[in-house]
């Protein structure tokens, strides 16, 4: 800051810059209220239908965040402006009173370019006697002058550095980056420099004391957007994979960090994670270069011609925690892929690379597996991410055309030739892929790669996190790629059934996927077109707001029988099933339902209809569960009740507000979706039921005999289905109250007579006998 510049200061322009950035977050929060009351929410309320579903909707909710991060930005930037505003006038009152102190005391500060001079005004005759007593006072002033200057300078670099970081976050649309103040920004800037030059010493160096300074800078401002975007890119990729393989790398001469601080390297790993995660969403050309330099030495040794982890090996560890940007997640798993099929031969043999052997550095600190195998991490960091786990699944691993394709399949059932098929991401790592092994401490095996392979489908084919409960906020109507890959899971347990049983392990994800497909598996168990005007209409009998998967009956029969047979798959298809039929109940039984959604039958149809679907889908799952718990796998029915009752525990705080109301449930079912209304009474009622019947009924009342257990699950199934149209009829002021439960047993009735139909042909297709 030069002397001049901040003496002469005026500061008129700043301070209507500030008044117009006042004006202008005042404007934008009133815009920002009115997007997501008026846009947002009127959006989430609406019946979207077709492509409107994704497109339309996501549009406006996007659209809407895009104000609150405008809010959000122009908010930080007035305070930044207003906090450098306020301190710069201070630094110029400051100066102009140092400067007139001076002149009281025959002392005349001149600025020039690049610094200023003091000199004193007493006429040369008289200085002789006051040299001594001048040149204290010419030091003195000098130096309260130049640190006035020094502060100035700072306030003023600062708000510079902080703004021009803001600027570079987003390079299109608004930055969601929240600062009260511009020392707040600053600090955390200046705290990322200094972390990342720790972090760049040799890890064998690095003291307790330093390690404990970065993990807690981490776990402070590790979602802070300028902070984490300024560790990644200071730090850089390649001293990002040496400094966390240094860390955890039992090989490594840092002994010290090994014996007191070993129970902190997973909260280390998860910190960094959080952190390179918040970093990658970042637009800056900073960041753009740091992630194509990570994918670029992903497939090379860490440490050039000294070996080492390949880079993907580290840095899919940092994967675990966060969420990534999605463009960086594609590019990423692409590249990784091209490394496994080279490492494979297509996928012809294990990648023997990424087998952990005695020697190799032990790079994961969350959970038990070495993380050698990179897809393990990676897979992980794609449960966190919908839309890029929905890309990557959907890409195409190996051609049918590719001449070093290992696969054949016999793809048209009508002889025994076998053909080269061409192969998904999904195809390859849930049919084909030899999995590296891995094993605990105890020298049981793990399945890590698999149980996350199983996340990351739930998230790709849902659109929200693995095990997040979902809800109108966080999921949207299905995509044509999220139903497709839905499809393709269904029919690949259809078409092998042992590749979900022989990975037991994999059912609560996948239970998770076919409750939130509930309309979609209805329509595929109905059959029949959809035409209207007397006729079937399944159609409007299960409503759907997004894409159909289009799923086949015989395939979803083998489907729902497979999953059931895992207490945590059972749950969430069962749990989800009722809470299904309760909305069902209620959606149709509404008077002012208009006639365009309107299954086009009397409620006699209607109760019957829903309750035949309810039997029969209720009937493939108790033969799931007979089958696990008859059958060589010889599970106990108290498994399948705990795991209920769990179902029960992690939903029950939402279910209240309205588990499953209108098409918003319809549409996209969520066993959790809490959007109130009447539809959440009639499905606490109907669940609280299901709860009390399912809770011990096998374990007192049933046994092993096959006949008594499945009339139990009826009588059971037709009670519950008969709580919800009883329900839904009271709610909605029918007069029919008296009738329903023999519609309600009629249906049911029939429904599981289908059930027994479908397990037959099942059984007949699969060449195996099903006992009576």
């Amino acid at each position: 800051m030069q002397l001049d510049a901040l003496r002469d200061a005026s500061f008129k322009l700043l301070d209507d810059a500030v008044t117009d950035w006042s004006t202008l977050v005042g404007h934008l929060a009133e815009l920002k209220k009115d997007a997501e009351d008026d846009l947002h929410q009127a959006a989430n309320r609406a019946d979207w239908a077709g492509m409107n579903a994704k497109v339309s909707k996501e549009f406006i909710g996007k659209t809407a965040g895009e104000f609150t991060d405008a809010h959000t930005q122009a908010k930080t930037i007035h305070s930044i402006l207003s906090d450098t505003r306020d301190e710069l006038k201070d630094h110029h009152g400051q100066l102009v009173d140092a400067i007139e102190g001076g002149r009281k005391k025959n002392l005349t500060v001149i600025g020039y370019e690049g610094g200023f001079t003091v000199t004193t005004n007493v006429p040369p005759e008289g200085r002789a006697r006051e040299d001594k007593d001048n040149s204290t006072e010419i030091t003195a002033l000098r130096n309260q002058i130049q640190g006035i200057l020094n502060k100035a300078t700072e306030s003023d670099e600062t708000a510079r550095t902080v703004l021009q970081a803001i600027a570079d976050q987003s390079e299109l649309g608004f930055s969601d980056a929240d600062y009260k103040n511009r020392d707040d920004a600053a600090a955390a800037v200046k705290e990322a420099d200094a972390l990342a030059e720790l972090a760049k010493k040799n890890p064998d160096d690095l003291t307790v004391e330093e390690f404990d300074r970065i993990n807690a800078g981490l776990k402070k401002y590790g979602d802070d957007s300028l902070f984490a975007e300024e560790f990644a890119t200071r730090l850089g990729p390649q001293k990002t994979l040496e400094f966390w393989t240094g860390i955890t790398d039992p090989n490594r001469g840092n002994y010290e960090l090994g014996q007191k601080r070993l129970d902190q390297f997973d909260d280390l790993q998860r910190n960094l994670s959080m952190t390179l995660a918040h970093a990658s969403q970042s637009d800056s050309a900073a960041m753009a270069d740091w992630k194509r330099t990570m994918i670029d030495i992903g497939d090379k040794p860490l440490y050039g011609n000294h070996g080492g982890p390949m880079g993907f090996q580290v840095m899919s560890n940092l994967m675990r925690a966060g969420d990534y940007d999605d463009r960086f997640l594609k590019d990423y798993g692409t590249k990784l892929m091209e490394t496994e099929r080279k490492l494979t031969g297509n996928g012809a043999h294990r990648n023997g690379f990424w087998q952990r052997m005695g020697g190799d550095p032990w790079l994961n600190r969350i959970g038990d597996d070495s993380g050698s195998d990179p897809l393990t991490g990676y897979l992980k960091g794609l449960s966190n991410s919908p839309d890029a786990a929905t890309s990557f699944f959907n890409q195409e691993y190996v051609s049918k055309d590719n001449p070093d394709n290992p696969f054949e399949r016999d793809s048209d059932d009508e002889n025994d030739y076998k053909g080269k098929v061409a192969l998904s991401n999904f195809q390859y790592l849930f049919e084909e892929r030899d999995w590296p092994q891995e094993v605990d401490l105890h020298g049981e095996d793990l399945h890590t790669g698999q149980n996350n392979l199983a996340l990351a489908l739930e998230a790709a084919t849902t659109g929200h996190p693995a095990g997040e409960i979902p809800n109108a906020d966080n999921t949207s109507a299905h995509t044509a790629e999220q139903a497709g890959l839905m499809r393709e899971i269904v029919n690949s347990i259809s078409d092998d059934p042992g590749r979900l049983k022989d990975n037991s392990y994999m059912s609560d994800s996948i239970g998770q996927i076919g409750s939130e497909y509930l309309p979609d598996i209805h329509r595929a168990m109905a059959d029949g077109p959809e035409v209207r005007d007397g006729k079937s209409g399944w159609n409007l009998l299960f409503p759907l707001a997004g894409e159909d998967a289009k799923l086949d009956h015989s395939a979803v029969t083998r489907f729902l029988v497979t999953v059931s047979q895992n207490p945590e798959g059972y749950s969430a298809l069962s749990v989800g099933e009722k809470a299904y039929t309760a909305s069902l109940m209620d959606y149709h039984l509404n008077p002012d339902l208009p006639d365009a959604n309107r299954y086009p039958h009397d409620a006699k149809d209607t109760i019957t209809s829903i309750s035949r679907k309810s039997g029969e889908f209720s009937g493939l799952l108790a033969q799931g569960r007979q089958e696990a718990v008859l059958g060589p796998a010889g599970e106990n029915d108290g498994d399948f009740d705990t795991a209920v009752n769990q179902k029960k525990n992690v939903i029950s705080g939402v279910v209240g507000t309205g588990v499953g109301i209108g098409t918003s449930f319809i549409a996209s079912p969520v066993v959790g979706a809490g959007v109130g209304g009447l539809a959440g009474t009639v499905t606490s009622v109907v669940l609280e039921d299901f709860y009390k019947d399912e809770s011990g009924k096998y374990r007192s009342e049933v046994g092993s005999d096959i006949a008594t257990r499945w009339e139990t699950v009826k009588d059971t199934t037709t009670s519950i289905n008969y709580t919800a149209a009883d329900e839904a009829a009271k709610a909605h002021h029918a007069t029919y109250s008296d009738q329903i439960d023999t519609w309600v047993s009629e249906g049911t009735a029939t429904g599981f007579n289908d059930a027994n139909t479908d397990i037959h042909a099942m059984a007949k297709d699969m060449d195996t006998e099903i006992p009576d």
